[in-house]
């Protein structure tokens, strides 16, 4: 069964929810576009003052799912294709509402990279995140490298992207990367319960509070998003990605040449 991606609204507060439960709500292209077009929706209602986008089932979302990659691409470029990708992601932004994200399970790749765009994560206790793109041959490509930067350092961020580090919730909470830890049972319960404490302050305070935050944060996040787009549209021409699949589809060890 196809996932989606299901808006509600609910006085000033609104939910997105990621409903592809049996893949772990994995993202294909029809529930990208869902997405991105709540984004852009939510973007012009004013009537809005807390989102919440939360997973349904046992993750947040697993990331990509590998069965749709490389479908409903025909003849466009690779830049175009990332292109589209990032101006969708990026309509987070244009959101006049805080959003919170409420983690449980996994939270990997792409995906996770979306939730490091929003303003608030939370997570279960067996919440855990992963950017596992280097061991597919590509690079981390939804701006999540540059918002890990800002938050953890250097160290870190470095260990995630080049070894597949998993992450576990009190690692998270540890670094930044989310505000909260709390029990699996509890979860949608506190993001909604931040969701109304932040719908019930004066909203001129909050959208100046996170205009203020997003002035500090946004250049370099987008400057690194620029330099995604080119340094992945180059590895899916390179000799190694090519030489990495063909090594994988004859089950054999691959010889790369760093070029």
């Amino acid at each position: 069964m196809a996932g989606h991606v299901h808006l509600e609204i609910d006085g000033h507060i609104a939910t997105l929810t990621n409903d592809n439960v049996d893949k772990h709500n994995a993202f294909d292209d029809d529930m990208d576009a869902e997405l991105f077009a709540a984004f852009a929706e939510l973007s012009h209602r004013d009537d809005i003052r807390a989102v919440i986008w939360r997973g349904e089932g046992k993750s947040w979302s697993s990331g990509r799912d590998v069965a749709s990659i490389g479908t409903n691409v025909a003849g466009m470029p690779h830049h175009k294709l990332m292109e589209r990708g990032h101006l969708g992601a990026q309509r987070i932004w244009d959101i006049n509402a805080p959003v919170i994200v409420p983690i449980q399970g996994w939270a990997i790749g792409g995906s996770f990279q979306r939730a490091l765009l929003a303003d608030i994560r939370i997570a279960s206790e067996d919440a855990k995140f992963m950017l596992p793109e280097v061991g597919h041959g590509v690079i981390p490509d939804t701006g999540g490298m540059g918002v890990l930067y800002q938050m953890v350092g250097h160290g870190l961020v470095s260990d995630m992207v080049l070894t597949g580090r998993r992450l576990t919730a009190d690692e998270a909470l540890s670094h930044g990367i989310v505000s909260r830890v709390v029990a699996r049972d509890d979860l949608d319960a506190v993001a909604r319960e931040m969701a109304e404490r932040i719908a019930a302050s004066p909203n001129i305070a909050v959208k100046l509070s996170r205009r203020v935050i997003s002035h500090l944060a946004r250049p370099e996040q987008r400057s690194s998003m620029d330099d995604e787009m080119i340094y992945q549209t180059f590895l899916n021409k390179s000799d190694d990605y090519a030489e990495m699949r063909a090594a994988r589809a004859e089950e054999r060890t691959p010889d790369y040449k760093g070029h």
